[in-house]
Order: structure tokens, then C-alpha cells, then sequence
């Protein structure tokens, strides 16, 4: 009799700690994302102080969360700090590879700096991934035209 009473108090402290883990779990994953909401909102304010705060908490508890490390890209792009713009937006496509928002962030980047090759370069994987924005493909078409290298005669 003692052995079944223990069994059963085992089973409830079991359940108990269960339940207990799940909801640990349920309210972090669920206060990650709320981060991400709540960061771009504030980013669709215009608010990109407040906005860059949260999607860098974002990726405290959510590191391979592409959107965030792409919508900080645009916040540095408005900042003209380069250097991170270009490493989130490193860090976006090494996540999400078929991300046509950063690919084509990054081409604008590329072409701004005249850089031919790696411009042709990431077209050729912009045209494999586009599905929104390959309508874009033909400004960059005439973008490369413009800087492409000239043969000396």
C-alpha cells in the first residue's frame, strides 16, 4: 500500500515538474517573438533606436532568426554605418540563403561600390531565388551596364 502511495505522489511530482518546464518554455519562445513584433513596429514608426534595441534582444533569445539580423541591416543602411549593415546582412544570408530581400539589399550595396564581379556574381543567385523582386533584375541589368569593365583597345 505504501509502495502504490509512493508511486502515485512520484507521478504527480512528475506531472507537476512537466508542466512546469512547458510553461517555462512556452513563455520564452512566445516573449522572443513578442520581441520581434514589438521591434518592428517600432521600426514601421520610424522609431529605429527603440526598434534596433529589440532586434538585437531578439537575437539574444532567438539567434538564428534571419528577419531580425535583416531588418537590422536596413536600420544601419538608414545610420550609413556600413560595416554593420553588411555584416547583418552576411549574417542573414548565411541563414536564410534564398532571403531576395537581403540578396538584393546586398547588390544595391555592391553596385554603389562598382564592384562588377561580385555584383554578376550575386545576379546569377538573385535570379535563382527571386519570386517578389524579379522585376528588380533588369535596373540591375542596366546598373552593370553601366560599371562593367571596358575592354582596352
Amino acid at each position: 500500500m505504501k509502495l502504490k502511495k509512493m508511486k502515485n505522489i512520484s507521478s504527480k511530482v512528475f506531472n507537476l515538474l512537466f508542466i512546469i518546464v512547458a510553461v517555462f518554455f512556452i513563455s520564452n519562445n512566445s516573449s522572443s517573438e513578442n520581441f520581434f513584433n514589438e521591434a518592428k513596429q517600432k521600426f514601421d514608426q520610424k522609431n529605429y533606436e527603440d526598434s534596433k534595441f529589440l532586434f538585437q534582444r531578439n537575437i539574444v533569445f532567438n539567434p538564428k532568426d534571419a528577419k531580425s539580423y535583416l531588418f537590422l541591416a536596413k536600420i544601419y543602411k538608414n545610420e550609413e554605418n556600413e560595416k554593420e549593415e553588411i555584416k547583418n546582412l552576411n549574417t542573414t544570408l548565411l541563414l536564410d540563403p534564398t532571403n531576395e530581400e537581403a540578396m538584393h539589399l546586398m547588390i544595391n550595396f555592391e553596385l554603389k561600390k562598382s564592384n562588377y564581379a561580385k555584383v554578376k556574381d550575386l545576379k546569377e543567385s538573385f535570379l535563382l531565388i527571386c519570386k517578389k523582386l524579379c522585376k528588380e533584375v533588369d535596373q540591375i541589368e542596366k546598373s552593370l551596364a553601366d560599371i562593367e569593365p571596358k575592354n582596352g583597345s
